[in-house]
């Protein structure tokens, strides 16, 4: 058992089952989608081509978005990973203080790149995008990558899928806004996950205490925000700016 718990050692469905029957969980949707993950594996899915590439956080990230049944999110000072344009990534990775090698640079950002593949599936995962005022005032780049980022924006907000909120500086309620905050949905509650990243590297939360100030944040920002009508007229504005 604690092989299992850590992670040295994978668990069948039978014996998942066998486990959920003998403490008397009754969730069937819970242990529905345990077992399904049982029968995942090492080099199933596409982010496996880069490990030993990118960092571990690069790979958990991919799989909590391919897996995530919804998406929201909270961008203060960048855009959101799967709304940006390959430029725009390129311009954000080849910063002087990491001095990434050029192989890196590369990886990274054709790793994001394909994350963004989940919004082009049959049936994508609804998302919600709040992105701070001060993400779409930032000049990376220049103004040739950000009139691409901000047709990008523009473009992508009309899909039925995906909502972009913009949280104003006219905003008067103190809302913690510091650090950038992804709330994924999983397949029963059971499962959603929080993801913050600092530049130390990414945190994830799943304790249902920690979740709900994590959606308690979102919520607030939410209501602060401009609505996706406005929102988008914001963009275009802030673009006519440059």
């Amino acid at each position: 058992m604690s092989n299992i718990e850590a992670g040295r050692m994978g668990v069948s469905e039978e014996r998942l089952r066998t486990l959920a029957a003998f403490y008397l969980c009754d969730d069937q949707a819970l242990i529905d989608a345990l077992a399904a993950m049982t029968h995942e594996r090492r080099g199933q899915f596409w982010w496996d081509e880069y490990r030993g590439i990118l960092p571990p956080a690069f790979l958990d990230i991919a799989e909590l978005e391919h897996h995530a049944s919804y998406l929201r999110s909270l961008q203060t000072l960048s855009i959101p990973g799967l709304l940006q344009t390959e430029d725009y990534a390129r311009t954000l990775f080849s910063s002087e203080v990491t001095m990434l090698p050029p192989a890196e640079i590369d990886a990274r950002v054709e790793h994001r790149m394909r994350r963004q593949r989940i919004l082009d599936r049959d049936v994508p995962p609804p998302l919600t995008m709040i992105i701070h005022e001060a993400a779409l005032r930032m000049r990376y780049g220049g103004r040739k990558v950000l009139i691409q980022q901000f047709d990008r924006l523009l473009a992508v907000s009309e899909r039925s899928n995906v909502t972009i909120r913009v949280l104003p500086f006219t905003s008067e309620r103190y809302i913690e806004v510091t650090q950038p905050v992804l709330y994924a949905g999983g397949v029963v509650p059971q499962l959603d996950t929080a993801q913050m990243d600092n530049h130390l590297g990414g945190y994830h939360w799943d304790a249902e205490a920690e979740l709900r100030r994590h959606r308690l944040l979102l919520d607030f920002a939410q209501q602060d925000s401009l609505d996706a009508v406005a929102s988008r007229e914001f963009i275009r504005q802030t673009a006519r700016e440059l």
